[in-house]
């Protein structure tokens, strides 16, 4: 499975950005998908999750209220909402994919597909 993130850029802070994923395969359907991110010197952390309908959703405390995921099973997409974005929020984006719905959001080793990454960066 190949996936391709877009939509990164240079944002002011309180503006907007949305990411989008894209993934090669129709399985996409049955995945369980994430966005994470990776600052400068920082580990990778787990932004947002959504399982294999789109019926729930889960997101990581710096990001809860600000940020919404979607996901188009028709399109094989899984798009990032990102609203009031801030400094903090600097990073490059990956999205990944978990075949087997393990449900261990927070730990990358679960995710068997990546994607390219994405900038995103947010100035003051």
């Amino acid at each position: 499975v190949q996936l391709q993130a877009s939509g990164g850029g240079l944002v002011q802070a309180g503006g907007s950005l949305r990411l989008s994923c894209l993934a090669s395969e129709r399985a996409f359907n049955s995945y369980y998908m994430a966005w994470f991110r990776q600052a400068p010197g920082k580990e990778r952390e787990f932004v947002s999750g959504i399982r294999r309908s789109g019926s729930s959703r889960l997101y990581g405390k710096s990001v809860e209220d600000r940020f919404t995921i979607s996901r188009d099973n028709a399109k094989n997409t899984v798009d990032l909402q990102m609203n009031a974005l801030k400094p903090e929020d600097t990073a490059v984006y990956y999205c990944a994919a978990d075949p087997r719905g393990s449900g261990l959001w927070y730990s990358p080793e679960v995710y068997e597909y990546w994607g390219q990454g994405t900038q995103v960066t947010v100035s003051s």
